[in-house]
């Protein structure tokens, strides 16, 4: 089944863990919505900048750092996701806490193995 997923940190530069997963997500059938401060695209996908809050989104993959998290705990809680992927380097007990108290699921894995394995 199809995943509404947005990519937080989507980035043009193909050699990142995030330009990989967007790609993935889109090979998987996934549909996404990439967001991030680069301009550009990745799976042929707009980047667009973290203002417009989407509703319709299952998963938030997570390729921003801690430090960097706070400043989009907003967005990411208004976004309210059936679930956020903290993808390594992004492991944030306290994001994870509030996501938690809001019933959004969460899990620390790698969305890239998650596809490779059909497990996504």
């Amino acid at each position: 089944m199809a995943k509404k997923t947005l990519v937080l940190g989507a980035t043009p530069d193909t050699g990142r863990y995030a330009y990989l997963a967007s790609n993935s997500l889109v090979r998987h059938g996934h549909p996404i919505i990439n967001v991030g401060l680069k301009k550009g695209e990745a799976a042929g996908v707009p980047i667009e900048p973290p203002n417009e809050i989407h509703s319709d989104v299952d998963t938030i993959t997570l390729y921003v750092g801690p430090r960097n998290q706070i400043a989009l705990y907003d967005y990411i809680l208004a976004t309210h996701p059936k679930r956020i992927i903290f993808n390594p380097g992004t492991e944030n007990r306290e994001l994870e806490q509030m996501a938690n108290e809001r019933g959004i699921k969460t899990l620390y894995a790698c969305t890239l193995v998650m596809l490779s394995i059909g497990n996504f």
